[in-house]
């Protein structure tokens, strides 16, 4: 199964993937993720995405669809991946489609900015391997250190509220389209986010077996 998750900054795709993931047995490809790994790297091209990071902009396609195309083609995308973060705008769905790479469902989790802005001020970030926790959602075995490598965790830059509302914004304007587009297509459903994650979890994953059967 080809997946794709949509759904505003925070909305817990990264969670979702995850759980989706291991139930499926697919790969998660989070362009996020990537990225970021590339500017801690200091790479040419995680220099590039830095400064439109720093600002709360989307990477440019250029730099993103080179990211995505070499990582598809690897072995274990052969029975199936998950993308999250890719496609963000129109452009980049239709590179999707002129790549040959076919997409069967695409879970859109929807939450209200409100509450986005006040689950991302919780978020913590391992700097080793960039794993994803939360002070109320997803707390880590001990306080500020990573579970997977023990890593120190703390607040990424761009999690905090006034770069968090601008990134909401672009968000709506750039990426929020992509629900009508693949709507037409007749592959989008919707998942209404809630509190707590397992509660997400059961819609998703109720989503996905209606899909399956």
């Amino acid at each position: 199964m080809n997946l794709i998750l949509l759904g505003a900054p925070g909305a817990g795709k990264g969670t979702q993937a995850e759980i989706i993931s291991k139930t499926y047995g697919i790969p998660t490809i989070s362009t996020g993720n990537m990225i970021r790994e590339a500017m801690k790297n200091g790479t040419e091209m995680g220099k590039q995405a830095k400064k439109y990071v720093d600002a709360g902009d989307l990477v440019p396609d250029a730099v993103v669809i080179g990211i995505v195309k070499e990582r598809l083609s690897a072995d274990d995308c052969k029975n199936g991946f998950i993308l999250d973060g890719f496609p963000r705008t129109i452009p980049q769905a239709e590179a999707l489609d002129n790549m040959g790479v076919g997409i069967d469902l695409v879970l859109s989790i929807e939450v209200a900015d409100a509450e986005i802005v006040k689950r991302m001020s919780g978020r913590r970030v391992c700097g080793g391997c960039g794993a994803s926790y939360h002070t109320e959602y997803k707390r880590p075995a001990t306080a500020d250190v990573c579970d997977v490598c023990g890593g120190a965790l703390a607040i990424r830059k761009d999690d905090a509220p006034e770069t968090v509302k601008e990134r909401l914004s672009v968000y709506h304007t750039q990426t929020e389209p992509l629900k009508a587009f693949y709507e037409a297509q007749g592959k989008l459903r919707v998942v209404q986010g809630q509190e707590a994650v397992a509660d997400t979890t059961r819609l998703t994953l109720a989503a996905l077996e209606s899909e399956s059967r």
